[in-house]
């Protein structure tokens, strides 16, 4: 396509272009990032599968040495660097704040004339499920057993289990959203607002000096697609063995290795076809369907079960929570802190804060960069509030409700659902629902089919995120995706075949201790966002609508189909359209040189 003078579109043969194929035309947002040397390419794409045979071989061959050298590590980041991983959630928080309620909360994703891609409904399904979903089902009901009355920061009251409906709060609510979307609105103003690949080494590494660009963008890809393979291989294990047990409670088929491998081939199945069809026709409406299902399981258990209580400990939870947010962002167990411990099990944050922010983070590759790609169209501020307060409600009422209830079932038991989930954490949720009057058997069954949905979508946006990092700048077509859905199955299918659930536990926990050098990295893109943000300028703002800009340009005409400019742009004596296709650089990116296209 090429322009006349009047600026309309036009083919080669002169002929003018409907608007329609003029918005076909265009793939958005213009490439402005790095093209990568083969060299790079090539230590991204083959060694990370050599480094995890790697740790697989290690685990299987020596699993009790490997144990003993992943709790040490575990025990030393415990003892020594509680309070980073305190600062870190601050961090996130602040931030969050800061974007959400400056003036650059008006920022659009995308440029000024970009608008949303997907309803409300179907984003916040879609973020919800790759964020959550399955951890949501597995501690909404343990964690306030594990933990009970006795939890820091929040004193016992005559409520049963309140200390413990607290902190499941503070652990899977705000904090934690905090902490995925300071991740994912770095990826999505790098990507949707600069040109640059969806990837962390283009979030990151422009605030590094310029010799060592390179280097440290290859070492975040390495560690990016590390954490996310070994991240989705471990949890689709725990999936698997969370949904056997559902399973058996209504069937009765024993756990095995037999079973569990007809499971992961079932569910690698229904997630490679979900994404082969993409994210509008597989993830959307799996997403979609899981939080239908959700609401009716809350719902189901809301109104069969025991309503005047659940309301009652609903409030006084929730206003607990907000009482206590404070003390309990700041708690760092400071009486174990620097001491020599036997084990990261004698501290309290070993097992419980630690475990789970790291757990976060080392999450947040897949899911920040599942939901950056998602969220095209929508203001900064927009951005922020649907992915801090709306989940973060939606989180603290199923605890609230779900958990209620366990606690007073458990309660008329005389402790029956604590004695199950003290024998294995995943039964938690169906000891609960076996307890609930004339719906429990349908709400097994509603539960179990969660399971399996919500790690679905956990593991599509975890290949589209992971395809993402791996073959930036070239766009990975459905075929690759299908390809990395098949072997991260298969790497689950190995942890289970060779250990079962002990190997599965060792090779996550080592990945949750990889969130501790991970963490540095987040730290340099959150500085690195900032530093792009308070020095947006009127440059800055004409590149986010040259690269975002709908209609054809002509310096589309010399990209080829990964939209990497093929070096044939010719020079062009109408000064207008010369100044309109020559790409403008923002003063705090590259001068697309030295590596860039």
């Amino acid at each position: 396509m090429t322009r006349t003078k009047d600026q309309q579109v036009t083919d080669r043969t002169g002929e003018a272009v409907p608007e329609a194929d003029q918005q076909l035309k265009v793939s958005l947002p213009r490439f402005r990032g790095r093209v990568i040397p083969p060299v790079d390419r090539t230590i991204i794409t083959v060694l990370p599968p050599l480094l995890i045979i790697a740790v697989i071989v290690a685990v299987s061959v020596n699993p009790d040495g490997s144990a003993r050298v992943i709790n040490d590590l575990r025990t030393w980041v415990t003892s020594g660097f509680t309070w980073w991983f305190v600062l870190y959630s601050l961090t996130a928080i602040a931030v969050c704040a800061w974007l959400a309620f400056s003036k650059i909360g008006r920022v659009r994703l995308g440029g000024p004339k970009a608008r949303p891609e997907h309803s409300k409904f179907a984003w916040y399904s879609m973020l919800f499920a790759c964020g959550q979903g399955v951890g949501l089902i597995f501690w909404s009901v343990a964690e306030p057993m594990l933990l009970g009355d006795e939890a820091p920061v929040v004193p016992g009251s005559d409520s049963p289990g309140e200390p413990g409906m607290v902190w499941a709060y503070f652990h899977w609510g705000l904090t934690a959203w905090a902490m995925y979307c300071v991740v994912a609105i770095c990826l999505a103003y790098s990507h949707h607002n600069l040109g640059k690949t969806l990837t962390f080494r283009e979030a990151t590494v422009d605030i590094l000096p310029a010799p060592l660009q390179r280097s440290a963008g290859v070492i975040v890809e390495l560690l990016a697609i590390i954490a996310t393979v070994l991240g989705l291989a471990t949890s689709f294990g725990f999936a698997v063995m969370q949904f056997t047990s559902g399973l058996s409670t209504f069937t009765g088929v024993e756990p095995s290795i037999t079973v569990w491998v007809i499971v992961i081939v079932a569910l690698a199945a229904f997630a490679a076809f979900s994404a082969f069809v993409g994210v509008n026709k597989g993830m959307k409406r799996i997403s979609e369907a899981n939080s239908v299902l959700s609401i009716v399981l809350v719902v189901g258990i809301f109104l069969f079960g025991p309503i005047v209580f659940v309301l009652s400990n609903l409030t006084q939870t929730f206003g607990t929570f907000i009482y206590n947010f404070i003390p309990m962002s700041f708690w760092s167990d400071s009486g174990t802190s620097g001491a020599p411990l036997e084990s990261w099990s004698d501290s309290w944050s070993g097992p419980w804060t630690v475990f789970i922010w790291c757990w976060v983070i080392a999450f947040s590759p897949f899911v920040g960069g599942f939901i950056a790609r998602i969220s095209r169209g929508r203001t900064i501020r927009e951005f922020i509030l649907g992915v801090t307060i709306i989940p973060s409600l939606i989180v603290m009422i199923w605890i609230g409700i779900i958990g209620s209830a366990a606690v007073y079932y458990n309660q008329q038991s005389s402790g029956e659902i604590a004695e199950k989930v003290a024998a294995d954490t995943s039964s938690g949720l169906f000891a609960a629902l076996e307890m609930v009057p004339i719906v429990g058997g349908i709400l097994l069954v509603v539960a179990t089919i969660l399971v399996a949905t919500y790690y679905v979508t956990s593991l599509d946006s975890g290949t589209y995120a992971l395809a993402e990092f791996v073959s930036a700048p070239r766009k990975a077509g459905p075929w690759f995706r299908v390809v990395l859905v098949v072997s991260i199955a298969a790497v689950a299918t190995v942890l289970l075949s060779i250990g079962g659930t002990s190997v599965v536990d060792t090779v996550q926990t080592g990945t949750i201790i990889g969130a501790f050098p991970f963490s540095f990295i987040i730290f340099l893109m959150i500085a690195n966002l900032i530093r792009r943000l308070v020095t947006r300028t009127k440059d800055s703002r004409r590149l986010e609508k040259e690269i975002n800009d709908p209609n054809p340009r002509p310096e589309d005409d010399y990209v080829d189909e990964h939209g990497l400019p093929t070096g044939e742009m010719p020079i062009l004596t109408d000064t207008s359209v010369a100044d309109s296709r020559r790409p403008s650089t923002a003063p705090d990116e590259d001068s697309m040189k030295g590596g860039h296209a």
